[in-house]
């Protein structure tokens, strides 16, 4: 009996709603009819016909089932909303683009950076024909999302722009000239909009012109383009205007040597001034030059560490360096331009007794061991006129290392001399 029962209400309830879609599907219909010439607006489509019809049949339906519906529709709700999360979202912005009409059926439209013409606007998707003839489906929500671009309202013309260069030798307005006349004789430029040129800028090697044109089928854009370029090279020919070529300068770097003779000459008189080679001969200062090596020191960069083995002696070029002792700093002298360091290693293999920095950027002379020895050999006084100079600056060094006198002076310049023959191997 219960289910019996059952059975005529939901046959009853079934009817009912039969009935609501019916009248609901008739009233929107009538509304909405083409054939009445008072008929909506035509933001009044089918596709939003059919939203209209189901959002009454709903609404209707729940108020007449109430007590059925209630127990189901919030489950219902959250499970449809997650199933159809991508699905509701085409569905929302395909009713938007029907009610708003950013685009119709076959405008020209572009998305991102797509382009083609409306061929169709569906619950999910807007179908585009490209030019190249095939279809591009983009999702309602994309087209939502992203600027759209209609080349076919507020204006069915279209503007477009080809770009070219022109001697710098050329008048511009001449240029001009030349240009408007190729786009006027393009078959698809249109002469109204009249057609511009601008000049754009003054590139490397032309300045650069735009021509701005009309036409009145996007679809036809590129060869529209073709025609105008086509034209401006046959008029820039008759006009003789020359399109330039990209020009590139090249420019051959003649390597110049890192010692030029000059450099050795500037170096030999600086050997001059400085006291160990006062006797040399202008011939030998510039021997000893050309075989020396020549360095750049950046400022506040080492040149030499106390204590480390070394045997060539430098002389200061340019800039000046501070003479200091590790491990306290102590600055002891600053040499100036002409004058020179490191005449012990040089001279008897000693190590480095002090740290030389460059106070600003130093130009060098390095002289090895060596170097100085063919020297010595050619000039056999030279070594007793450097073993005095050299005893008085270590006296001097010591002092400043706070080495009593007395400690330094049984160096006496004898035996500083007869070190000086066996490290250079000098015959007495």
């Amino acid at each position: 009996m219960r289910q019996g029962l059952g059975d005529v209400v939901l046959l009853s309830a079934i009817s009912r709603l039969v009935l609501v879609l019916a009248v609901v599907t008739a009233t929107v219909t009538l509304v909405a009819n083409k054939w009445r010439d008072d008929r909506p607006s035509d933001r009044f489509p089918a596709i939003v016909q059919d939203a209209t019809v189901i959002a009454l049949f709903m609404a209707i339906g729940t108020m007449l089932l109430r007590e059925q519906l209630l127990t189901t529709s919030a489950v219902g709700a959250v499970v449809l909303g997650f199933a159809l999360q991508d699905t509701l979202g085409n569905l929302f912005a395909g009713l938007a683009i029907q009610v708003e009409k950013p685009f119709r059926v076959g405008h020209w439209i572009q998305v991102g950076e797509r382009d083609g013409q409306v061929h169709e606007i569906t619950w999910r998707a807007t179908k585009l024909r490209t030019k190249a003839g095939q279809f591009l489906v983009v999702p309602n929500s994309v087209i939502a999302k992203d600027p759209v671009l209609n080349f076919s309202e507020p204006t069915v013309p279209t503007r477009l722009e080809v770009a070219v260069g022109a001697s710098y030798l050329s008048p511009p307005n001449e240029v001009k000239r030349a240009i408007h006349e190729a786009v006027t004789n393009a078959p698809l430029a249109l002469a109204t909009p009249p057609p511009q040129v601008v000049i754009t800028g003054f590139g490397s090697s032309s300045i650069d012109y735009v021509a701005l044109f009309w036409i009145d089928d996007f679809a036809a854009d590129r060869i529209a383009r073709d025609q105008v370029r086509t034209n401006i090279w046959y008029t820039f020919r008759r006009h003789n205007i020359e399109i330039p070529w990209p020009i590139q300068v090249e420019y051959r770097r003649e390597d110049q040597p890192v010692r030029t003779d000059a450099h050795v000459a500037a170096a030999a008189d600086r050997l001059g001034s400085v006291d160990l080679f006062a006797t040399a001969s202008l011939e030998a200062r510039r021997q000893l030059a050309s075989a020396g090596t020549h360095h750049l020191y950046a400022a506040g960069e080492a040149i030499v560490r106390q204590d480390e083995a070394g045997d060539s002696m430098f002389v200061v070029l340019g800039g000046q360096a501070r003479v200091t002792l590790e491990p306290s700093g102590q600055e002891v002298a600053v040499i100036p331009a002409g004058g020179f360091f490191g005449e012990m290693s040089m001279l008897t293999g000693d190590r480095r007794t002090a740290t030389v920095r460059a106070l600003d950027d130093v130009q060098a002379l390095e002289i090895s061991a060596a170097d100085f020895r063919e020297l010595a050999i050619a000039n056999p006084a030279l070594l007793d006129h450097v073993s005095e100079i050299v005893a008085a600056r270590r006296t001097g060094l010591d002092a400043a290392r706070a080495v009593a006198a007395a400690a330094v002076v049984p160096e006496a310049k004898q035996t500083l001399l007869a070190r000086m023959r066996k490290f250079l191997r000098v015959g007495t």
